[in-house]
């Protein structure tokens, strides 16, 4: 039996198809390979996934024939954990069409590729925290409304909840949708604050803090996001329990603990032994001001319980940033 990971040369993809090597499983991956950063980084990450059970193949997610033919030809597949989208709330400023294509059109193209595997288990895909929007109220539940997007990133995000849904409803596809909250750790991407600041200290260049410092994040240890995840698409969502009349979940997958972002900094500053130079900056254009997640269903659903401390994280960070850039 085999799982597709898409968006395999990612963070979060290359963290969960690493894992699930590890236990054994086969793992058939997909990614294109786009140069929304630096593609030497996601050369690296396959280099660390070359083992006899993984297979993969540069493959856009949104070309539905490539698609289609890849799972044609792989009658073992039961599952898919997809994870590829286009990232980033502030790129979705400077190129809205990448989010539609990629995150849209890609999540229609892997439901139809599902419906297409005969022995299909489980579709476990990517949602994100920002689909929580303008939400004042905390921490986010999944049971809160999310109706005010702040971005095309989180607008994309929930279309491909509903979508999903709609898919579960029509054709009885189990699918789990997990909203992530601030990954971070090493290999993580270079446009994430973690990668961001630590660059900007060690080349003594100033940091951008905006909102003026004033925002906290749920900061969740790339270890933990691996293991709601990998736990959720074990426990394929049914139809006993709750009020969902289709067989499709989304949980909330982060720390339970928003740290301010300075003091965020002063944890990256003491792992450095350095003191960072802030420039003060307004918000952003999409952003929000906090994070927190309510873990309570992924607590009781799939025995999620993160472990690793803003401290512990960072350090990891750090010296896998050093041991990357060739930095002593």
């Amino acid at each position: 039996m085999s799982i597709l990971v898409t968006g395999v040369a990612g963070f979060i993809g290359f963290h969960t198809a690493r894992a699930l090597l590890a236990r054994g499983e086969r793992v058939i991956g997909i990614d294109n390979l786009n140069d929304y950063y630096d593609t030497r980084l996601k050369e690296a990450r396959l280099a660390e996934l070359k083992a006899p059970g993984f297979t993969f193949c540069k493959l856009d997610i949104a070309d539905r024939d490539s698609l289609f033919t890849l799972v044609a030809a792989n009658k073992d597949l039961t599952g898919i954990i997809h994870l590829a989208a286009q990232a980033g709330v502030r790129h979705s400023l400077a190129n809205p069409y990448s989010y539609i294509d990629s995150n849209i059109m890609g999540t229609l193209v892997i439901l139809e590729a599902a419906r297409r595997i005969e022995r299909f288990t489980a579709l476990t895909y990517a949602s994100s925290s920002s689909v929580y929007g303008a939400n004042k109220k905390q921490p986010f539940s999944v049971a809160d409304p999310v109706n005010k997007p702040v971005s095309l990133y989180a607008a994309s995000k929930r279309s491909c909840e509903l979508i999903a849904r709609s898919y579960s409803h029509l054709y009885g596809l189990p699918a789990t949708g997990l909203r992530y909250f601030t990954a971070y750790g090493p290999w993580g991407r270079p446009d994430m604050a973690a990668w961001l600041f630590t660059e900007a200290i060690l080349a003594d260049q100033p940091i951008r803090v905006f909102n003026e410092g004033h925002m906290a994040r749920d900061f969740t240890y790339i270890d933990d996001i691996v293991a709601g995840t990998i736990a959720a698409h074990d426990r394929p969502a049914t139809l006993a329990g709750g009020e969902e009349t289709v067989p499709h979940r989304v949980y909330n997958l982060g720390n339970h603990k928003p740290e301010k972002l300075l003091d965020f900094i002063a944890v990256i500053e003491r792992a450095l032994g350095r003191t960072a130079e802030k420039q003060l900056l307004p918000m952003q254009p999409g952003d929000v001001a906090e994070s927190f997640a309510d873990i309570d269903t992924a607590r009781r659903d799939l025995g999620f319980e993160p472990k690793i401390s803003i401290e512990e994280g960072i350090a990891r960070f750090i010296a896998w940033y050093k041991h990357y850039h060739k930095i002593n």
